[in-house]
């Protein structure tokens, strides 16, 4: 990319932030800013959401550990791998290692952070990251949140990129995951050849 420093955006200037509503999953924000360029002043919406994990969960035989679940904002069954909210007092790894066991009861032997991504940087503040859970075994006890209801499904390694491809996972956020796996596979990461065969 040619070297655009002088064409590049400034921070804009916050004026002023106001807290329109709490809630469990995020907070609401209105801010007021200014355009360090043009001077002019607008209005913007913020969700303050905690930070987000996602596990691609592999066993020794090389089975994708996947989960099934009623999603309340497309109102339809998904399939996904597991993940999470990132708790306050937790790291993203912690977090990681807490929602595998909690969605599935597997529990990885090792915890490699494969990529991270804003989902919406538009208007959220918050990040998720990918981490690939090798050495998975089913030596856990699965403890799903009240609101929800999970059932555990494994397959092939091979086929995660098909299930995407014949629209079997839509969630945006675990096609990034993939992503990740892939681009990793692609440069040959360090972590890439510890992948089940």
């Amino acid at each position: 990319m040619a070297d655009m420093a002088d064409d590049r955006p400034r921070t804009w200037i916050t004026l002023e932030t106001e807290l329109l509503g709490r809630y469990p999953i995020f907070e609401l924000r209105r801010s007021r800013q200014r355009s360090p360029g043009s001077g002019r002043e607008h209005s913007f919406l913020r969700l303050d959401c905690p930070d987000w994990v996602n596990v691609i969960a592999l066993t020794d035989e090389g089975s994708l550990v996947l989960i099934e679940q009623y999603r309340h904002g497309t109102d339809e069954i998904t399939l996904e791998i597991p993940g999470g909210a990132v708790d306050p007092d937790e790291s993203p790894s912690s977090s990681a290692l807490r929602e595998l066991e909690e969605e599935t009861g597997y529990v990885a032997a090792e915890l490699v952070e494969i990529g991270r991504v804003d989902p919406n940087p538009a208007f959220q503040s918050n990040r998720c990251w990918t981490f690939l859970a090798l050495g998975c075994r089913p030596d856990g006890e699965i403890r799903p949140d009240p609101s929800e209801e999970i059932a555990v499904r494994l397959a092939p390694l091979a086929d995660f990129g098909r299930l995407i491809d014949d629209g079997a996972i839509t969630h945006s956020l675990v096609v990034c995951a993939f992503d990740h796996l892939q681009r990793g596979i692609d440069r040959g990461a360090i972590w890439a050849a510890r992948l089940p065969s």
